[in-house]
């Protein structure tokens, strides 16, 4: 069995700052779709339709000006923002579905 090479203390800190980042994205993701549910019900409750077109479109713009200030893809940035839309939207249709 060929023995495993120590981590480089620099690659373990750099590993160790990756894990929080991504502990951070998912508690912020939590809080999102919480304030997201509440849209959600809000919605259902006044009537309006899960999706709003014009609200994802101009959140699309807003987050690929953010990724491009900030060094990110912006296309990346878009896709991920879609993916979570998506699933916005999945959740509202669900709730809207369950009052009436």
């Amino acid at each position: 069995m060929t023995p495993v090479p120590a981590v480089p203390p620099e690659l373990a800190s750099i590993r160790q700052s990756i894990d929080n980042i991504d502990a951070a994205l998912v508690h912020l993701l939590a809080e999102r779709f919480k304030c997201t549910q509440r849209v959600g019900h809000l919605k259902a409750s006044e009537g309006l339709p899960p999706s709003d077109p014009d609200r994802e479109a101009q959140q699309i713009s807003r987050l690929r000006s953010l990724a491009q200030e900030s060094g990110l893809d912006p296309v990346f940035a878009e896709k991920f923002l879609g993916f979570i839309v998506e699933e916005v939207i999945r959740h509202h249709e669900e709730i809207a579905s369950s009052r009436t």
